[in-house]
């Protein structure tokens, strides 16, 4: 009964008894997708460039972005995936390194921060934030986009416990991207 209680299946309070809680409101539930799969799953051919790739000291800027002090260490990891040779998302990410030390060593030339990070870090809670938005002329150059063509851009955080291990920001070329999310079981 106490581990229905921690998981919010059932309220229990002294002298009034147990009871199963009341579910008003459904929270969605967001995986982390492997951006190769995903390509994959879809019939297409998964092509993968590491662009750019150095470490930084935490400045203002990732501050806010990336949750850690000033000062503290993170690699920057900027690459493009592409889906039949198309581009299909342009990942700029920021790993610190306190939580992943093991991303040093790591050159990124041949597979994605996001499957490494995946498959290596664990995480404990994510944010996502997601926007369409104008793209800057490097994304609109690497994704192959028209002058007027939107991204659809998302955001994440992850941390381990207290811990911030990554933000990113994946740019989709807007009309050629489509995000699915279910919720609930489907036997019911």
């Amino acid at each position: 009964m106490r581990e229905l209680a921690e998981s919010g299946i059932v309220e229990r309070r002294r002298k009034a008894g147990t009871r199963v809680a009341l579910r008003s409101a459904r929270g969605a539930v967001f995986d982390i997708p492997v951006v190769r799969v995903e390509i994959e799953r879809a019939g297409k051919r998964y092509g993968y460039r590491r662009l750019a790739r150095a470490e930084h000291a935490a400045d203002d800027a990732l501050i806010g972005r990336l949750d850690v002090a000033t000062g503290a260490p993170a690699l920057f990891v900027r690459c493009l995936h592409l889906a039949d040779g198309e581009p299909y998302q342009l990942e700029h990410r920021w790993i610190s390194l306190d939580a992943a030390p093991a991303a040093r060593a790591e050159s990124f030339a041949d597979i994605s921060p996001n499957e490494w990070l995946v498959r290596e870090i664990p995480y404990s809670r994510a944010e996502h934030a997601f926007s369409a938005a104008t793209p800057e002329q490097t994304e609109r150059d690497l994704l192959r986009l028209g002058a007027d063509e939107p991204v659809f851009v998302i955001e994440r955080r992850t941390w381990l416990g207290a811990a911030p291990v990554t933000y990113v920001r994946l740019s989709h070329p807007g009309a050629r991207y489509r995000m699915v999310s279910r919720l609930g079981d489907a036997a019911a």
